[in-house]
């Protein structure tokens, strides 16, 4: 038995540096074709879509349209941003003030927990990795953040967030969500409609844009003013977003 430990380590030690060698060409293959190709499905999409499966439920389909940000109305760009990440065009894919905040409402109000997640966060998450909380997961998403900060620009970072951001049940993308919820292309929405997809992002699956519930509405409101106060379209053409 002894004579065996020594060959079974060796194999199991090259089997997980091939998973290692796989995983890291994988993300960082889709880092480097998606800062310029159009993103076919994300790995939240799939998540989804095979979670649906495995359930019975044969009836969920996951749906996107990709659109270029030029095809996107301005006011869609700027409320995720003042919804979700007000620091985008500054940070390098990390807000750590936004982190150190978090952390500290957190640890008063442990009911009512508040997440620190950047757009670019959210993006990587979205896009490679998959949902729900775990330390592995967060390790992975900070690092492949910060790759993506390097390869793409904060233009490439909005476009691929607006276009695969799960907006409800098998609704990813602004240009789906547009459609479902507003019958009109992203590029026709209003800045209210806009400012109503924003609302539900935080919990896409629990809030809803086509039947908007008190707090959505409240939220909807705040980002109205949020939108005002960073200044409206002149801040996505300042910091070349849009």
């Amino acid at each position: 038995m002894k004579g065996l430990r020594g060959p079974l380590k060796v194999r199991l030690k090259r089997m997980i540096l091939r998973v290692v060698l796989a995983l890291a060409l994988f993300w960082g293959g889709g880092i480097v074709l998606f800062s310029f190709l159009p993103v076919p499905f994300s790995a939240v999409m799939v998540e989804r879509q095979l979670g649906a499966w495995l359930t019975g439920d044969f009836g969920y389909v996951a749906h996107s349209d990709w659109v270029g940000i030029d095809d996107i109305s301005p006011w869609a760009a700027l409320a995720v941003i003042a919804a979700e990440d007000q620091r985008f065009p500054e940070h390098w894919g990390l807000d750590f003030s936004a982190i150190e905040k978090a952390l500290s409402h957190n640890e008063q109000h442990e009911n009512r927990i508040r997440g620190a997640s950047t757009i670019s966060q959210q993006t990587v998450k979205n896009l490679l990795l998959w949902d729900g909380k775990s330390w592995v997961r967060k390790g992975l998403e900070a690092g492949l953040t910060l790759t993506t900060e390097v390869v793409w620009t904060k233009r490439r970072i909005l476009t691929v967030y607006l276009n695969i951001a799960e907006f409800g049940e098998g609704v990813f993308g602004v240009e789906e969500a547009s459609q479902r919820y507003f019958h009109k292309p992203a590029s026709k929405l209003t800045m209210s409609e806009a400012a109503l997809l924003a609302a539900v992002l935080p919990n896409p699956l629990r809030f809803r844009a086509d039947a908007p519930s008190g707090y959505v509405r409240s939220r909807q409101a705040w980002i109205l003013r949020q939108m005002r106060q960073l200044g409206g379209e002149e801040f996505l053409q300042r910091n070349k977003l849009h």
